[in-house]
């Protein structure tokens, strides 16, 4: 059982990275929430704008929340480096795939982004393991 646990486990030793991957793979459960709820009941895409706000913000605490985890020192720092990447990438794709262009609410959503992930950094560099 030990050699199954050691080939099938792998973990990311950089901080943000780490941080980023937990962001995504939080952002993926949250957007399968909404498919199932704008599939389940009568509420339409425009519905959701509020929805997805909280599941970004969820998914950018999160992932602060691991970076703070994974640093030793300076979780407010690795955190909203996390939240900040995840606020340009989430930006990236949606001007990529939807051909949006950026304005300025974007960048405050960037810098909110990026605030969430501090605070959860901040919490995060508490909660290691001593």
């Amino acid at each position: 059982m030990h050699v199954i646990r050691r080939l099938f486990s792998w973990r990311i030793a950089n901080p943000v990275l780490s941080g980023l991957s937990r962001s995504f793979l939080w952002m993926l459960v949250g957007a399968f929430v909404l498919s199932l709820l704008l599939w389940g009941s009568g509420l339409e895409e425009k519905d959701l704008s509020l929805y997805t706000y909280i599941v970004h913000a969820v998914a950018v605490a999160f992932g602060g929340l691991t970076a703070g985890r994974r640093a030793s020192s300076k979780g407010w720092y690795k955190g909203s480096l996390t939240g900040l990447f995840y606020g340009i990438i989430v930006l990236i794709i949606g001007f990529l795939a939807l051909d949006s262009a950026p304005s300025g609410s974007d960048l405050l959503w960037t810098l909110a982004a990026a605030a969430i992930g501090a605070l959860g950094g901040m919490f995060g560099v508490n909660l290691q393991k001593e």
